[in-house]
């Protein structure tokens, strides 16, 4: 077994679970990162998308009150029935776009250089949403209206540019549209669940042919690194933002993709080219 492979699966799996649902991209972070141990061959692909389905695996079970709830009320309950209703148009514009431009964004923008740029720039728009006058109009998940939910889906697509953040994108979209703060992270941490599935499922049978039984014990240790740290990344992210803005996500994001940007341009680093 290789000792360094599994410490970089559990470097990662940690990566992965303590960013997902922070508005600093987990995807930008593992390609910067596995880029930069050099663990960025086939089987880095099928693993990164187990890491991930681990992370979505944690969220559920810290809000599996709410979605057992939702579950069981779906046949009954009007609310349960909107909330669902709600997710699933919230979920529709990534899926779509997805579909139509996902082999195109992985093979041209899938590189460090790509993700520091929109590190970067996602940055200051987040000090820009911050900035502006906050009155929040919805305070409970149950009072987000259909059309704040579409616009909220609109705002995650933007995600599909790897660095700008699916959490980021709909929390700060969530904001925007009048969602507290609680209520925005809320809603990105729900909808991140069929999005991420969904996802995990596509590319799980895109890559089907790289799977290989050698690899469940680095795919088993990084799930669990992965699990571990968003469920403690969760909870403590939910009640940060109790009391603080995000503009330290903002400004660690811009000094990160500004430290990648400036060790490319020095040459001190062999990043992977666009």
């Amino acid at each position: 077994m290789d000792i360094q492979l599994l410490l970089t699966a559990t470097i990662l799996g940690i990566l992965e679970g303590l960013t997902e649902f922070l508005p600093v991209s987990s995807t930008g972070h593992l390609i910067i990162v596995a880029d930069l141990l050099g663990y960025t061959d086939d089987t880095s692909k099928v693993f990164e998308i187990v890491i991930q389905l681990a992370a979505i695996l944690a969220v559920c079970w810290d809000y599996r009150d709410r979605l057992i709830s939702v579950a069981s009320g779906l046949r009954s309950e009007p609310e349960a029935q909107r909330f669902v209703g709600k997710l699933f148009v919230a979920f529709l514009p990534a899926a779509v776009l997805g579909l139509l431009f996902h082999s195109t964004i992985k093979a041209v923008l899938f590189n460090p250089l790509t993700v520091a740029t929109a590190l970067v720039i996602g940055g200051f728009i987040i000090i820009y949403v911050e900035k502006r006058a906050y009155h929040p109009r919805i305070q409970t998940l149950d009072a987000i209206g259909w059309g704040d939910a579409l616009k909220i889906g609109f705002a995650q697509a933007l995600a599909m540019i790897p660095g700008t953040s699916r959490s980021g994108a709909t929390i700060m979209g969530g904001l925007v549209f009048g969602l507290s703060r609680k209520t925005a992270a809320e809603f990105s941490f729900f909808l991140a669940i069929p999005t991420m599935f969904a996802a995990t499922v596509y590319d799980l049978y895109k890559n089907w042919s790289l799977l290989r039984l050698d690899d469940v014990p680095v795919f088993v240790v990084g799930s669990i690194a992965s699990f571990v740290a968003a469920m403690w990344a969760v909870k403590s992210f939910i009640r940060f933002i109790s009391n603080h803005t995000f503009i330290v996500f903002a400004w660690y994001r811009i000094v990160f993709g500004l430290i990648v940007l400036a060790t490319w341009q020095l040459d001190l680093v062999s990043w992977s080219a666009p």
